[in-house]
């Protein structure tokens, strides 16, 4: 079963990384994890997201999200 996050009002991208795994270097993945939301820049609440299992590439800047190349 894969695991899920239901998303609060205000979050993003970055600060949901930032939750799940300590880090915002992960975004990238949890991003192409869920490409059918990948244009919402600010969730609503309730957006029920797939977290896949994180690869933490903190020292490589390819995985960076592109805002932090």
């Amino acid at each position: 079963m894969a695991t899920t996050y239901k998303t609060v009002q205000g979050d993003m991208w970055d600060s949901i990384a930032h939750k799940l795994a300590g880090t915002e270097n992960v975004t990238a993945q949890l991003i192409e994890a869920n490409m059918d939301k990948s244009d919402i820049m600010i969730f609503s609440a309730g957006i029920e997201l797939v977290v896949p299992e994180f690869n933490n590439y903190a020292a490589d800047e390819e995985y960076y999200p592109p805002w932090k190349k």
